[in-house]
């Protein structure tokens, strides 16, 4: 099984859009067995709330679903058990290596890292922006792109 986490600041916005969307993807490309597809905040601040309401429009008018979904506070063992640990900025990469200090932990990065073609390195907090169709867009691509990877990766 390969583990992905998806991460952000509270887990409310992007990274459940992203946990969402990546889950219908890897479903659509027949893939779900091989995965374990979650998502977690930094901070818990939102912990057991549903995703955020402009989440939760944008995804309902993708028919994407987010059944089941509530904030959690990312974990140490998290750190140890998923594989990919996928963040949405560089400040969430930043406590997550300090969360995962020097012990053992496998990929931590952000989702826009696999997308080359692009100047943008974060994904922006819709919570501050309100703009979540633009970070659906980006979002979008980069699980496209991180799921290439896998796939090369993996031997899919």
């Amino acid at each position: 099984m390969i583990h992905v986490l998806f991460v952000c600041l509270g887990n409310i916005c992007r990274s459940p859009m992203a946990e969402a969307m990546f889950r219908k993807r890897v479903e659509d490309e027949g893939l779900s067995e091989h995965f374990v597809i979650d998502s977690a905040g930094i901070g818990g601040w939102h912990q057991g709330s549903p995703p955020h309401e402009g989440t939760r429009k944008l995804l309902d008018e993708k028919g994407i679903s987010y059944e089941g979904m509530s904030a959690r506070q990312i974990m140490d063992e998290d750190i140890t058990t998923y594989d990919y640990i996928i963040a949405m900025d560089a400040e969430n990469v930043g406590a997550l290596r300090s969360i995962a200090g020097y012990g053992k932990h496998h990929f931590i990065g952000r989702l826009l890292d696999f997308v080359e073609d692009d100047d943008r390195d974060d994904v922006p907090d819709p919570y501050y922006t309100g703009n979540f169709e633009e970070v659906h867009d980006l979002i979008e691509t980069g699980i496209d792109r991180f799921l290439t990877y896998v796939k090369k990766e993996k031997h899919l």
